[in-house]
């Protein structure tokens, strides 16, 4: 989870910036190998959510390594810290926070 900028043009900018083709292909394949086979960002008000799904080879310790040493991926997150405002409990080290799954439909009896 985290927050946008609570202004309607901030929100329509970043919009902007994930629709299909925009996101640099270099952010794209770095996302990719990391072990993400599929990413998808939702958006209520200015909260998002992201849903990873990943394969056995993903380690969220090795991708923020990685990003930190790719220069396509921290001139995006650059850009993206101009819309993104991670949450009062974000740990310092990362500007997303996890959510705990509390119910899931296929586990009920």
């Amino acid at each position: 989870l985290i927050d946008l900028a609570d202004e309607a043009e901030a929100i329509a900018r970043y919009e902007a910036w994930h629709k299909p083709g925009a996101v640099p292909e270099p952010v794209v394949a770095s996302i990719r190998a990391a072990g993400i086979s599929d990413m998808e960002i939702h958006r209520t008000g200015n909260r998002l959510v992201m849903i990873m799904e990943t394969d056995s080879s993903f380690d969220s310790r090795r991708k923020a390594a990685a990003d930190a040493a790719d220069p396509d991926v921290r001139a995006w997150e650059s850009l993206m810290d101009q819309f993104q405002r991670p949450l009062p409990w974000a740990s310092a080290e990362s500007k997303w926070t996890s959510a705990s799954r509390l119910f899931s439909l296929q586990e009920q009896p």
